[in-house]
């Protein structure tokens, strides 16, 4: 196909997919004249992966481009790949005890010994919960238990997370799932939470019967 096809396939403007080639986020077409070329589903794949990348995980060209490159590997390493490829995770505000956050990090630490996490060495998101854990002590409450539970909690997601990954059937399709399942994930998941804890706290402190309806059928 040639690139106006290529645009009204993938839903890209033409001029955003030759800035793209220009960036190397996707693959040069085959040439069949000087000043044309031919390209194929797989840069239709490619620039939706390439959108989702952008849009949707909100990660720098550069980093795209390095995850490109890793992705078009040989034998890539998938585990890898997902790792640039997840939207960082925010924490709060650093606190102002060092001391404080010291502690929380040694609590990190224990928490991933115990539960024989695999995990690299300079993941972020051991910075974000150190973090957190170290805010809920700033404000005088002890997150210990909480975390014991959300740990527990966040092992029975990461499987029907990367359960959906694994339904893709190629590397792109995993990576494009990762991305997708992680951003749209987090909200379902905030969503429902709302919601059974608006069911728990009713069945805990009670609420009026008029204010108050289960679900069900119209």
């Amino acid at each position: 196909m040639r690139i106006a096809e290529l645009s009204q396939k993938a839903g890209v403007p033409v001029p955003t997919i030759k800035y793209y080639l220009r960036e190397g986020l996707l693959p040069a077409g085959e040439l069949t004249s000087p000043n044309q070329a031919r390209y194929d589903d797989r840069h239709v794949q490619r620039l939706r992966l390439v959108r989702v990348l952008l849009d949707v995980g909100r990660l720098p060209i550069a980093t795209i481009r390095d995850l490109l490159t890793k992705l078009d590997e040989p034998d890539p390493d998938v585990h890898e790949v997902l790792g640039r490829a997840l939207p960082a995770t925010t924490g709060v505000r650093e606190s102002s005890d060092p001391a404080v956050l010291v502690a929380a990090h040694e609590r990190v630490n224990t928490l991933i010994a115990q539960r024989g996490w695999l995990l690299s060495g300079d993941a972020g998101t051991r910075q974000a919960v150190a973090e957190v854990i170290a805010a809920f002590q700033q404000v005088g409450t002890d997150a210990e238990g909480l975390l014991e539970h959300y740990a527990d909690a966040a092992e029975r997601i990461a499987v029907h997370d990367l359960g959906f990954v694994a339904r893709a059937s190629d590397n792109e399709g995993k990576v494009h799932a990762a991305v997708v399942g992680a951003v749209l994930g987090n909200s379902l998941l905030a969503a429902l939470r709302r919601m059974a804890q608006e069911h728990e706290s009713a069945k805990m402190f009670g609420i009026r019967d008029d204010t108050c309806q289960a679900a069900g059928p119209d």
